[in-house]
């Protein structure tokens, strides 16, 4: 209606009147991805910044959120996240900033001055194909790069773990062997950072992207109906039961990663804070394995979920694994 006078001009980008968009608007403008019905907001105009921070303020306020998710944080202005972080920890001191990175340098988005945390896509690839490929060494050498204290690009940051999201093929479809789950998720939970689960994962329910379309793992659900009818009860329980036991261990949040054994089916580590320790032993092959595990910490060790003591020679753990299964076990 008031065009070049219009007091919204600036508050996109791009915006041209020498042209008509896509969408038959009679001006044009830069669109995210170039999908004409996503404007791109400027977020250098000030306005935009106020408005923005003013809607974040309404929902601290009225529904005492304690973060945000930025969807695609990876093309959004640095400038406007520093400033993002400056306000929301005024408006609450531990608010918590996430972004959605896929490729790239996490440690330009994670730090003091912008984000918390970025969704962690290295060890999201790592995870599944470790398994497919009986390749433990995929997944070590991913977290070593990313985090060991000697040299890990990201150590002293806490990134964001998955295994699925809405985004990307469920887990239990990517799996070649799906009795490989357990131990995915047992490495999810006890690995360095933040677990996390996609809704209806806990059931183990499957499905695939088809062509450009998401519908297939963005599924309703009904509540009712799973509890009662759950196709896989006991990754539910095993899942649940790292939940228990990551609240009960906070060495699993902010210990140190040790390796401890590593060939391409069987993989042992621990994670460490003072006179703490977790271990940890996966085996991805389809027979069974007996693993000699050293301890980082000396003491007595037993089992974390069943609470039964682990015999220890020569200061190592005699582990016997089953087919695709994992241990954990915690210094007593």
């Amino acid at each position: 209606e008031n065009r070049e006078a219009s007091p919204y001009r600036d508050w996109y980008k791009g915006v041209n009147f020498g042209w008509t968009s896509p969408m038959g608007d009679p001006f044009g403008y830069e669109a995210w991805q170039g999908h004409f019905s996503l404007p791109c907001l400027n977020l250098s105009s000030p306005d935009v910044k106020n408005y923005l921070f003013d809607t974040v303020w309404f929902w601290v306020d009225t529904f005492d959120i304690d973060g945000i998710r930025l969807d695609c944080a990876n093309v959004l202005d640095f400038g406007f996240m520093k400033e993002l972080r400056s306000q929301t920890a005024a408006m609450k001191e531990d608010f918590w900033l996430m972004g959605e990175v896929i490729h790239g340098d996490y440690a330009r988005w994670v730090n003091d001055e912008m984000l918390h945390s970025t969704t962690n896509y290295e060890l999201h690839k790592g995870l599944y194909s470790g398994h497919n490929d009986h390749n433990y060494f995929e997944i070590a050498h991913t977290i070593r790069r990313q985090f060991d204290d000697n040299g890990g690009i990201y150590r002293g940051r806490t990134l964001y773990s998955f295994v699925d999201n809405h985004d990307v093929d469920r887990l239990m479809s990517k799996l070649n062997n799906k009795d490989h789950i357990r131990e995915v998720y047992t490495l999810l939970y006890t690995l360095p950072g933040i677990p996390s689960i996609y809704y209806g994962s806990e059931w183990g329910i499957e499905g695939r992207k088809q062509g450009a379309s998401d519908d297939a793992m963005r599924p309703q659900l009904d509540l009712e109906k799973m509890q009662k009818e759950n196709p896989h009860p006991e990754l539910t329980a095993h899942i649940a039961a790292l939940g228990k036991m990551r609240k009960e261990n906070p060495v699993l949040a902010d210990g140190k990663y040790r390796e401890l054994v590593l060939t391409n089916r069987q993989y042992a580590y621990a994670r460490i804070k003072d006179q703490d320790a977790i271990v940890v032993a996966a085996n991805n092959d389809e027979n069974p394995a007996d693993m000699s595990i050293p301890i980082p910490v000396d003491g007595t060790y037993e089992n974390a979920f069943t609470k039964e003591a682990v015999p220890v020679v020569d200061g190592r753990l005699q582990v016997h694994l089953d087919a695709c299964e994992s241990k954990v076990f915690r210094k007593k």
